[in-house]
């Protein structure tokens, strides 16, 4: 069996990694009757003897001593890690996993990637090697983290980068969460464009979330669970919901967004976790799905909605489950995947679902969707036959499609507006000038900024565009 490690940099990148932790415990407590360590938790949780004053991991196949998870959490503010470490989940992690500072990034791509880039490198690089040195095969590693704050653009870029120069056979499939227009934080376009060129030049597989998408998926489901549709109501017992029972504690705002990001992420390493009829193994979404090294931005798409909260409802059946995967409504990100070409896409299924169910959807599917023309069998397939807590079965699909541009150009736009003052600040003592989230500081090094994304962008040709004006 294969580990996988997460990171988790910065404030967005923690709450997504702790909600994940929280639920993969309660997915395993309920698949693991015997309370024996077994290969499934051996992928995400190492099995350690408190009673040794070494910390020694226990084997697979004996007793659950104490699961510690194979993480490394990274903030440049200590809040939201202390906030973990004075939670339930306190005992899944140790100091030797932490790595934190004070004073934060200021919401400043150059101040995460650069400054505190350079001066914790060696203890960021330390704690990864003891991290991947706990692993007997070690497959992936997983970063999660936010395009709009300093900490996770810019520190969590810098870390992608050293996976890289350290580990460059391991696989590194990187969770991005975008900001949506309606972002407070002023230098967001920003650090999203300055870290992106990291995410196109150092990640194996990038799996785009926006916020905005997040927020209509939770509002759908709030709509269901309110008497949207008949026979719904919200299911008391059920284990994978936000803020209710298992190790969670009173609802938190973003809780149910990143609810989904955790599901996300629990649905892409299910069949390295558990077994099934047609298992995918995580290095092959990077070989199947990604034809050109730097085309590895993946579209997700979950489906049913109501396998993420505690909302029961009548099951859907399985031929609208596989529609409802290719539907704008049920993307992670604002696109319409039928209106753009598919490079390539992988269904992965998880419950009682048949391979001649699968075989026959696709088929079914396939004439409506527009494949690239060399590409027409494009397709990958992952069966796992554990299903989501409480729930009969859910999908998670993973296109390779031209449905980004929308959202990059999006970016690019909100960038170069915000580059177009760039002229107008360089005449001001104080240039770019950005108030924080609490509106009572201001963002320094605005000149440092600029002038770095002068060097960044000029190859497309915004820098000449804007000179010209």
């Amino acid at each position: 069996m294969t580990q996988s490690v997460v990171v988790q940099v910065g404030q967005c990148g923690n709450q997504v990694g702790c909600r994940f932790w929280d639920l993969a415990l309660r997915e395993h407590a309920h698949v693991n009757k015997k309370g024996l360590y077994d290969e499934a938790l051996s992928s995400f949780f190492r099995n350690v003897d408190s009673r040794e004053s070494d910390g020694g991991a226990c084997a697979v196949g004996g007793r659950i001593q104490h699961l510690k998870a194979r993480a490394v959490l990274v903030d440049m503010e200590e809040g939201v890690v202390n906030e973990i470490l004075q939670g339930p989940l306190r005992e899944v992690f140790d100091s030797t996993q932490l790595l934190t500072d004070v004073s934060g990034s200021g919401n400043n791509w150059a101040v995460g990637h650069m400054t505190y880039g350079s001066a914790y490198r060696e203890q960021i690089v330390d704690k990864l090697r003891k991290a991947a040195e706990h692993c007997d095969c070690l497959q992936c590693f997983f970063l999660i983290h936010s395009m709009g704050g300093g900490t996770g653009s810019g520190l969590g870029t810098r870390v992608l980068s050293l996976l890289e120069e350290e580990f460059p056979e391991v696989c590194r499939i990187v969770a991005s969460i975008y900001p949506s227009a309606e972002d407070d934080v002023v230098t967001s376009p920003y650090n999203s464009v300055l870290a992106m060129r990291e995410l196109t030049e150092h990640a194996d597989c990038v799996l785009p979330v926006e916020n905005q998408s997040l927020v209509d998926i939770v509002n759908k489901i709030k709509q269901m669970s309110h008497g949207g549709k008949p026979g719904s109501a919200i299911k008391r017992d059920s284990a994978v919901i936000s803020g209710q029972g298992g190790l969670s504690g009173p609802e938190k705002p973003f809780d149910a967004m990143n609810n989904i990001v955790a599901n996300l992420l629990l649905n892409i390493t299910s069949s390295a976790r558990f077994d099934g009829s047609l298992n995918m193994d995580l290095n092959e979404i990077a070989m199947n799905l990604v034809p050109f090294p730097r085309l590895h931005y993946l579209v997700p798409s979950l489906t049913p909605l109501y396998t993420l909260s505690d909302v029961s409802v009548p099951t859907r059946r399985l031929d609208q489950m596989f529609s409802d995967a290719f539907s704008k409504d049920h993307q992670l990100i604002r696109a319409d995947p039928k209106r753009s070409l598919y490079l390539a896409c992988a269904l992965m299924v998880r419950g009682n679902v048949q391979v001649s169910d699968l075989r026959r959807n696709i088929e079914r599917l396939k004439p409506s969707l527009p494949f690239i023309s060399w590409n027409q069998e494009g397709w990958k397939t992952g069966l796992c036959s554990v299903p989501p807590v409480g729930h009969s079965h859910s999908l998670l699909a993973l296109a390779n499609n031209t449905c980004v541009k929308p959202t990059f150009m999006e970016l690019r736009e909100r960038f170069t507006k915000l580059y177009r003052k760039k002229v107008q600040s360089y005449c001001s003592p104080t240039p770019l000038l950005a108030c924080r989230r609490d509106g009572a500081e201001l963002l320094l090094r605005g000149r440092q900024l600029t002038q770095l994304a002068d060097r960044r962008i000029r190859p497309s040709g915004c820098h000449q565009r804007e000179t010209n004006a």
